[in-house]
């Protein structure tokens, strides 16, 4: 797979800005990828050395999506999550 199929895009929030404090990076993956071809695709595309991956299943969660007239109930997607420790150097997001 390419490395843009394989990384959707990094998760930039609150928590997400602590763990990079000690140099682990959380990213949106592809459901079907595993933890060999996210660390390779990571080295690949951001030249460091990646120590270990965590991945996980985020659960789709109740919504109601509100309109003028009526309220109808939806889901959030469904998407896999991966926190990724670094061994050296840190992940310029911006590149």
């Amino acid at each position: 797979m390419v490395v843009s199929e394989i990384l959707i895009r990094p998760i930039l929030t609150e928590k997400s800005s602590k763990l990079s404090n000690l140099n682990k990076y959380v990213f949106e993956v592809s459901m079907t990828t595993n933890k060999i071809e996210i660390k390779k695709a990571i080295e690949s595309y951001y030249g460091v050395e990646v120590e270990k991956v965590n991945t996980l299943i985020v659960k789709p969660r109740n919504k109601n999506f509100r309109t003028k007239k009526i309220s109808r109930p939806g889901f959030t997607k469904r998407y896999k999550k991966a926190v990724v420790s670094v061994k050296k150097g840190t992940i310029d997001f911006l590149k």
